[in-house]
Formats: structure tokens, sequence, C-alpha cells
């Protein structure tokens, strides 16, 4: 929105955002086309006045208390679309229970946020709350997705450093057999060999992601690697300290422990540390 968004739709939509009396949640993701949002099936048909949207949305964050839902919906059918990425609209409009049914998830993990699935049925539109051009959408969501990427990895990386510098803090506190814990190898270098300059490293990949971004040039492909790279080596490195302290890293006052389940993990990080600590 503010990109693209006239001075009137700003005005509208982002000053209550900003100033907290309105709420948003983001209803981009389908059960059925999961990361391949070029095939999602939430259909925006013309109407007198603006657009009758039809369909459906899963994880959508926040929908239990959100004023506004920011939809993506196609308004023109992917096989008759030039390229797949084309005829996919944005839409910012107001979200209440009349307008759509939410049911929310139950979930193992980030319990302090709501996720929610959206059944959406012959929803009007009016075409003021239509975000930039008709068709043009995918792009529009690319120009937030980007910066969110970014930031997550940066946040991954921060998460784990934070979490590897209280294991360390532990482990020369910790005394067993006369000796700090930390004296040990196998305490040592899991934590200062592999798990910490491991974290570290990919801090250059978020750092050059966000002056990519910051300079208007293109930054997806540099964006994606820092969100992948960062978070598995944030997630490995908040396991490796709650590994530090033994049995103690299952507790729930462990600070370094709060890390683990914050950390978004690449796919085959998310059995834990390698096998080589």
């Amino acid at each position: 929105m503010s990109f693209t968004g006239p001075p009137e739709q700003k005005k509208r939509w982002l000053v209550p955002l900003i100033k907290g009396e309105e709420q948003t949640c983001f209803g981009v993701t389908e059960a059925d086309a999961g990361l391949d949002t070029t095939s999602i099936k939430t259909f925006a048909r013309r109407t007198d006045g603006g657009y009758l949207v039809s369909g459906g949305k899963i994880w959508t964050s926040t929908a239990q208390i959100a004023s506004k839902i920011v939809l993506l919906a196609r308004t023109t059918a992917k096989p008759d679309c030039r390229r797949p990425t084309d005829g996919i609209t944005l839409f910012l409009h107001r979200s209440r229970p009349s307008a759509h049914r939410s049911t929310r998830d139950r979930k193992l993990g980030r319990k302090a946020v709501d996720s929610n699935q959206i059944f959406i049925t012959d929803l009007f539109v009016p075409e003021e709350d239509r975000v930039g051009d008709e068709g043009k959408g995918f792009q529009y969501l690319l120009d937030s997705i980007n910066p969110e990427r970014i930031l997550v990895a940066a946040e991954n990386v921060g998460l784990g450093q934070g979490a590897l510098e209280r294991a360390a803090r532990y482990a020369r506190e910790r005394v067993v057999f006369g000796r700090p814990i930390g004296k040990n190898q196998g305490i040592q270098h899991p934590a200062r060999a592999e798990a910490g300059p491991s974290s570290r490293r990919h801090i250059g990949w978020c750092l050059r992601a966000a002056w990519l971004y910051d300079s208007g040039k293109p930054c997806a492909a540099e964006a994606n690697a820092a969100k992948l790279l960062a978070g598995g080596a944030g997630f490995e490195a908040a396991t490796r300290a709650v590994l530090t302290h033994g049995g103690m890293g299952i507790c729930q006052g462990i600070p370094c422990r709060a890390a683990v389940p914050r950390v978004h993990p690449a796919p085959d990080r998310a059995r834990g540390p390698s096998n080589s600590s």
C-alpha cells in the first residue's frame, strides 16, 4: 500500500493502522495451492461497483480480532493469462463476522498469535478497496513479502545468537564434578565451533538483501536465501543452546528455550542439530 496506493487510500487505510485503531490480517495462502501462490482458487468476479469474492484461505493470522483483511484473489483464470503471475489482484477490505466464516487452528507452537482458516462466499468488495491495478497483485505482494523475509531472517540470527550467549553464560556458571561444564569439549565445540559461526555467517545474507531492497533493486533471491539459511542456522543455534542446559533445557523458565519455537527453521534443520554435533 505504501508503494502502490494513491493518497486517498493511504490516508483511509494506513493512518488508522499506524495509530493502532485498526488491525489487519493477511489472506493469501490456500490449502490446495500452498507456496504456489499463482494457483490460488479464490476468485473476485466483477459486478456493479466492485467485486464478488468467493474462496478460502489458511494460516490467516489474527483473523479473530482483525478489522481489515488483505485479500489476494484471482480476477482472471490462470489458463487465460499470458503469465502465471498475471490476473491476480490485491484487496484491502473490512473484516467482519458477516463477511466470512473463520475457524481457529490448534498449533504445536507460536500460540501467542491465532492462525485461522477463513471461508468466503460472495463477499462484496467495492472497487475503491482494490490495491493498485487489477491483475498486478502478485507483484504488489512481493513488495511486502521480500522485506518481511529479510526481517525474519535477521530475527532468526538474533534469536540464535542470543540463545548461545545465554548458554555460554550458563556453561561458565554451571559447575559439575568440580569444574564449569563450559570447559568440556562436548559443550564447547558444538556451540562455539559450529552453531555460533554458522549463525553469525548468515547475517551477511540479511545485510545484502536489505541493501538491495533499500536501493530499490530486485532482491527476491537474496531475501529467500537469507530466510532459508538464517532460519536453519538460528534453529540449530537455539537448539544447541537448549542442549547445553542438559535436562534443565526443557524447563519453561530457561530463557533460551523460548527461542526455539520462535525461530523459523529450514525443513532439513527442523530435526535438530546435525549429526556432526
